[in-house]
């Protein structure tokens, strides 16, 4: 059997080129494999190589034979190449310097000077906010943009987009820090407009506007945190120096048509702030019918829906109406669910939502509810998935909820633990927050608390 194999090997031999040289040549060789010879030239020999028979079985060898002659063609071997050798860190990076990258491509200024500027105006309103700022700093005219009327009539003609989350932090009370959700990241503006050792606490938002309250409970401030556009509010005809929930409204689609603010007390005292008038003015007193002392609860901000604000109460469970138009209240009697605890109103597409830490025995878990308009009753919606639950397990949790327009951010804390989560009320879509840390800083900042507010250049204070 060996013999027939051999001849067959000889045979290809005086078919196909002569027997290798007596001598071994001067580099080694792959494997034998097998292709159509490429034409003989003088600088470049053919060179053969034979399996070694001894370690080779008759059968692998007979499989191999077989399978040149099947494909009918012998390859002659290449001279061995020694493996690449390892390049080092300066060799790697060369094409990565700066002076080594492609040149940008230069925009044609003969195209582009032409460019009609209403249709430059509204490409850059619907540019994200974070790269407007740069576009800013380009020149003069373009950061003159924000006082443009047209300007702000195409900004207006744009959907509000996910609402951004001002929020202070234990460690720095007076500084605070913006999350903006599409793009996952913190930015730190320099508020200089609050006095500088006082501490002005976020309790409402509308239209791109944030309204601060003193923690003394006495002066109110509104401003945009991104443009810096401040107003300190007049002084309340009611001295009131206990705590206060609060509550914003737009006059119509836009801050151009001015804002009122509402703050209530637990004893029935209320006022509203007209921006158009400038002033506080007493609607009238709460009706006979609603109880009082309000037990409201401070822990859950003031919800808007068109021209109605709610507030949420606890003795008795329920809800507290409203209308900034009509200067009518209401309260709504609605059994809380059991078990509940750190629960805070929430507000989608004119739905009244709950959201709350739902305890039992040592296991807590973050659920969802929404108020059914027929029978004043919570529904469970959702709850955050088990395998981020099983982290609370045994520990005490404490819940804020720092934004509750469609998008909420929560703080789940505890001695072990500080998480930021949010939750988007129409996608049911559960993502955790990076840590938020001072520029220049390595320590990561407990949230203290926070409000959420619709990012808009042109808004005014």
């Amino acid at each position: 059997m060996l013999r027939q194999l051999i001849a067959q090997v000889q045979d290809l031999l005086h078919l196909y080129g002569s027997p290798p040289p007596l001598h071994p040549p001067s580099s080694p060789f792959h494997l034998l494999q097998f292709h159509q010879p490429p034409p003989p030239s003088d600088e470049n020999h053919r060179r053969w190589c034979f399996p070694n028979i001894d370690d080779t079985s008759s059968e692998d060898y007979h499989s191999l034979v077989m399978a040149a002659g099947q494909s009918g063609n012998c390859k002659m071997l290449e001279p061995f190449k020694p493996p690449p050798s390892k390049k080092s860190r300066k060799e790697r990076n060369r094409g990565k310097l700066p002076g080594n990258t492609p040149t940008p491509e230069v925009m044609e200024q003969e195209i582009w000077k032409e460019f009609p500027e209403d249709l430059f105006e509204a490409v850059i309103a619907r540019l994200p906010i974070a790269t407007f700022f740069r576009f800013r700093s380009v020149c003069r005219k373009w950061n003159s943009l924000l006082e443009s009327q047209s300007f702000s009539q195409h900004c207006a003609e744009i959907p509000p987009s996910n609402p951004w989350f001002y929020t202070i932090t234990h460690e720095n009370m007076n500084v605070g820090a913006m999350y903006d959700p599409s793009t996952r990241k913190w930015h730190h503006p320099m508020i200089s407009f609050l006095p500088a050792k006082m501490i002005a606490l976020p309790v409402a938002s509308v239209g791109g506007l944030v309204c601060f309250l003193d923690i003394g409970h006495r002066n109110f401030y509104v401003c945009n945190p991104l443009t810096q556009s401040f107003k300190e509010l007049p002084a309340r005809s009611v001295k009131v120096w206990s705590r206060v929930a609060v509550g914003m409204t737009l006059n119509g689609n836009s801050t151009s048509g001015g804002y009122k603010i509402l703050w209530v007390g637990c004893d029935g005292e209320y006022e509203v702030y007209d921006s158009v008038k400038n002033s506080w003015s007493r609607p009238g007193s709460m009706p006979s019918n609603i109880k009082l002392p309000l037990s409201l609860n401070f822990r859950s901000q003031a919800i808007s829906i068109d021209n109605t604000l709610y507030f949420m109460q606890s003795d008795p469970e329920g809800i507290v109406s409203y209308n900034m138009v009509t200067g009518v209240w209401k309260q709504f009697i609605i059994p809380a669910p059991i078990h509940l605890s750190d629960q805070t109103l929430a507000e989608c597409d004119g739905r009244i939502m709950l959201v709350g830490l739902l305890t039992k025995n040592a296991a807590t878990c973050v659920c969802i509810w929404e108020l059914q308009k027929m029978t004043l009753l919570w529904k469970e919606v959702d709850r955050m998935p088990n395998i981020w639950c099983l982290e609370f397990y045994g520990k005490h949790v404490r819940m804020s909820c720092l934004g509750n327009k469609g998008l909420l951010m929560l703080s789940l804390r505890s001695r072990q633990m500080n998480r930021l989560v949010t939750y988007n009320v129409m996608s049911r879509e559960w993502l955790k927050v990076p840590g938020c840390i001072l520029p220049r800083g390595r320590k990561r900042q407990w949230i203290a608390c926070g409000t959420a507010f619709h990012p808009c250049l042109t808004a005014t204070a």
